[in-house]
């Protein structure tokens, strides 16, 4: 069994501040409304907080353009707030993970300004700066994320500075020693404020590849710079020095966004020997349904490729390595409306993709919302847009006229960041229970009807069955621990695994569809199952622990209604290895 850490046995509940809960009434989401749902959160039975940004900001990329490390942005609240909230949160026994965005900073941070003032400023060399191309341009050909080039003029010095995502977000220089060194001594000061550890976005970019040349053009001609980026092996080098300046002697949890990161990276990233991070956020399964226009478009993702990269996640970090194990987060589209149903069977498709993804191996996040069943927003308009990356896919995609007006609202309805932040549904008040003020962004209608307040005193809500869930992990060390196995791997519509440890066995079964579906388990749970049956329940070695279906034929018919799920426990082995594949 792997090593027992705090970290891989909790559950981890992302707050976007913005979005989250509004305290002071003026429509934007804060700190004191944050504190105010402390008491929702602990009795949600989560054990871990992590906050997306609440530093200064311009807001260009909500709040992952920090102007400044060292402050909390004015419209969440002061420090005395973000002290009361470590220290409450903490009262409840909840920890408190923050962003730490150190790959670029916004173009208004004073670093980045002192830079621009001169090519002799010490912190010009905090940046990336290049000469134009012999015939004039940009250096190269790469391409920013968010649409143009990678590289943007400064007039007044003549060179172009990098920046992978807007030009209003500069890449920091991490080959700069004293750079490093001011963001770890930023580091130590948020551990010092009672912070339990640090979400460190695109961390696996900061190590800037040596070759500038001109890359294989993609989509919209440019390279995307990532693929020589992402495998920086320096990348290691700087995580291994962080752990030392600024983690070491602190108990605390670090999880890397890994962009563009192979299975060999992470296993290098989170190894055993815990020197680099704990675990990593990859996105192989959340690109299955991209395309050459990157994700805007409507396809679906299908389940089989889902199941094999899963798979491969798991098994190639088993003993090896961790995993983050997430749906949703801020920079993805509700998943009920990608993988499950947003009608007859929303709560349902809810719960049985709970189930699918928290009885894998690996620490589990959920995203605000999730635990409620919310779903994606449909957008008419690109003035109900907010998000940066999906305004300039609109303004580029419509203006060339490479994809109409209708079909492309129709691609930002299924997978823009800004599905993510909508306000959180509290109530059917108006304002959503989010604010008594005009919400800073849009709320979806469906408010009215999917919503906290209701969910909490309704037995069967999604809500109270994602509290379930939790606690289900938690009384049983094999969720946690237990190696991985698939089961029916080629199956178009079931996701069916084990999880095996010390002679006991998970079976963990989740039908994607909407059909009622036979579905057998291995030989050796078809016995457990009837002698369970034939004994009814008393001493028998199989047992459903958990399904979201009451009327469940499973444990007699072997029948999965639509998305169903079932998790049945055996407490031997008994497992014939050729069904299992």
């Amino acid at each position: 069994m792997d090593e027992r850490r705090w970290w891989k046995e909790s559950v981890v509940y992302q707050i976007y501040p913005q979005s989250f809960c509004d305290g002071n009434g003026d429509g934007v989401g804060d700190i004191p409304g944050i504190i105010s749902k402390l008491d929702y959160l602990a009795g949600l039975g989560v054990d871990v907080l992590w906050l997306s940004p609440i530093y200064p900001s311009p807001g260009y990329d909500s709040g992952y353009d920090i102007s400044d490390y060292e402050a909390i942005d004015p419209r969440y609240g002061g420090m005395e707030d973000f002290e009361r909230l470590v220290a409450q949160a903490h009262a409840r026994g909840l920890r408190l993970i923050i962003d730490l965005v150190v790959n670029h900073t916004s173009n208004e941070h004073p670093w980045f300004k002192a830079a621009c003032s001169g090519k002799n400023d010490p912190k010009r060399d905090y940046y990336i700066w290049n000469n134009p191309a012999p015939g004039g341009g940009p250096p190269n050909n790469w391409g920013a994320l968010f649409g143009g080039p990678a590289w943007t003029l400064d007039e007044k010095s003549g060179q172009y500075y990098l920046h992978l995502f807007s030009p209003k977000q500069p890449e920091l220089n991490w080959e700069n020693p004293q750079l490093r060194r001011e963001i770890y001594a930023m580091m130590r000061r948020w551990l010092s404020r009672g912070v339990d550890g640090f979400r460190m976005d695109v961390i696996s970019l900061i190590a800037k590849p040596d070759d500038f040349s001109d890359g294989p053009a993609g989509p919209g001609g440019y390279f995307d710079p990532r693929a020589r980026a992402a495998a920086n092996p320096k990348v290691h080098e700087y995580l291994r020095e962080m752990r030392r300046e600024a983690l070491a002697g602190r108990d605390v949890m670090t999880v890397g966004e890994a962009s563009a990161a192979t299975l060999e990276d992470a296993r290098r990233l989170t190894n055993p020997r815990g020197d680099e991070l704990d675990m990593v956020f990859q996105f192989e399964h959340m690109d299955l349904d991209g395309g050459e226009t990157f994700k805007w478009n409507d396809r679906g993702i299908p389940l089989p490729r889902l199941k094999s990269v899963m798979a491969k996640w798991q098994e190639g970090l088993a003993h090896r390595g961790w995993n983050a194990l997430f749906w949703n987060n801020h920079d993805q589209p509700r998943m009920i409306s990608r993988l499950g149903d947003e009608g007859e069977w929303r709560e349902a498709s809810a719960k049985m993709l709970a189930v699918c993804l928290h009885m894998m191996q690996g620490t589990p996040y959920v995203y605000q919302g999730e635990e409620l069943g919310m779903t994606n927003m449909r957008f008419t308009s690109p003035e109900q847009l907010r998000d940066s990356e999906s305004l300039s896919a609109y303004r580029r995609y419509v203006r060339d006229g490479d994809i109409p007006e209708g079909d492309m609202l129709r691609y930002i309805s299924m997978k823009s960041r800004d599905n993510a932040r909508t306000p959180m549904q509290w109530s059917a008040a108006p304002g959503a229970g989010f604010t008594r003020a005009a919400p800073w962004m849009g709320i979806n209608p469906n408010y009215r009807e999917i919503n906290a307040e209701e969910q909490l005193g309704r037995r069967g809500s999604v809500l109270n069955f994602y509290k379930e869930l939790i606690r289900l992990r938690r009384a049983y060390p094999i969720v946690v621990y237990g190696d991985f196995v698939p089961y029916a791997p080629d199956d178009p519509r079931v996701f069916a695994y084990l999880r095996v440890l010390d002679g006991e066995t998970l079976f963990v079964c989740c039908n994607f569809s909407a059909e009622r579906l036979g579905f057998a388990p291995p030989d050796g749970f078809r016995d457990a199952i009837r002698d369970a049956g034939a004994l009814r329940n008393t001493d028998a070695s199989a047992e459903l622990l958990l399904t979201n279906h009451e009327a469940s034929a499973y444990m007699t018919e072997f029948r999965l209604a639509p998305y169903e799920a079932v998790v049945i426990r055996k407490s031997q082995n008994q497992i014939k290895t050729k069904e299992v594949s």
